[in-house]
Order: C-alpha cells, then structure tokens, then sequence
C-alpha cells in the first residue's frame, strides 16, 4: 500500500496517525482500564513511548502488512482509539485489533468504526476472512464481533500470560461470503 484515504462513517473518521496524536495516544492507551483489556498496550505508557509507536506504523503499511488507523469523531476529529488489520498477504486474511478511550466506552463507536474497517478489508483489500480475538475478561469486545455477524470460533484456555496471570482468549471470524453490507 502507498496511499490510504481516510474511512468515514456517520460518526467517525478512521485516518492515518500523525506524531500531534502522541499526547491523545499516551492518555488515552495509558488509562488501565483500557491497557488490561488489550494483549499489546504497555503498562504505564511512558514518555516517548507514543511517538516511537506511531513511527513504527510506516513500513508495515508500505509493505501491505499492517494497516493502523486512528479512531477520530467527526466533525472536529478528536482522537477517540486505535483500530488495525494485520494482514497475511498469502492466505487473504487479517487479524483485526482496536481499542477506545474510556471516555468514550459504551456509545457504538467501537462497533462503528469495525464495520468500517472490516467493510474495507473485504471491498478494498479483497481479504476473504477477518479474524479477531479477545481477553475472555473483555466480554464487551466480544459483544462488539458478534454485532458485527462475526462467528465464535473457540476459546485458547490460558494461552497467554500477561499482567500477572494467564488468560483465555477468545477467537471470532467473518468470511467474504457471510458478509452483507
């Protein structure tokens, strides 16, 4: 990939992340209550930690191995979260990943902004199955991917051990043919 229009939904706008979204970024991730429900948000976000995450987004993309959006409101474009695809170029999937702020929990915005995303995978990239996962003590991120008409695939009894404790992650998947826009 070499070029991304930013996704615009009725609500958001989904655009590439600028280095002036550190701040927003540290704030915002740094919060625990959002950092214990993710597998890759450090705890505590420290100082520099938000530039040097944004900075690394570049080659992924370039190469059409990741692509890392900033979840923003419209019309001002405030920085609410972080929604991604990891794609496997080989096999035409993509591992979907997001979070939202605390201050923004509970207002369909997550929802909003992955049927977007998952809407441009399977339109714009041509994947054929986008997959997610989620901590099994994250129940509403599940909640998100059965909205979505995501299945429920399984569950990895404590295949990860983060924050001090192993957790179960649960596993849900759309195919191509199952999407309906």
């Amino acid at each position: 990939m070499t070029q991304f229009n930013p996704i615009e939904t009725k609500r958001l706008w989904l655009r590439r992340f600028v280095l002036d979204d550190a701040p927003d970024v540290q704030r915002l991730a740094g919060d625990w209550d959002v950092a214990k429900m993710t597998l890759g948000i450090p705890h505590p976000y420290e100082d520099g930690m938000a530039e040097q995450w944004i900075n690394a987004h570049q080659e992924p993309f370039d190469k059409g191995d990741m692509i890392t959006l900033a979840v923003t409101l419209r019309p001002l474009g405030t920085l609410i979260g972080c929604i991604s695809l990891g794609i496997n170029k080989k096999h035409h999937w993509a591992e979907l990943g997001y979070w939202i702020g605390k201050p923004y929990w509970n207002r369909g915005y997550c929802t909003e902004a992955t049927k977007a995303l998952i809407d441009y995978g399977i339109k714009v990239l041509g994947l054929n199955r986008i997959q997610a996962r989620h901590l099994a003590s994250n129940p509403a991120s599940g909640r998100v991917m059965q909205k979505l008409g995501m299945s429920y695939e399984g569950t990895l009894r404590q295949v990860i051990f983060q924050k001090d404790s192993y957790q179960d992650l649960a596993t849900y998947a759309i195919l191509r043919d199952e999407y309906y826009d």
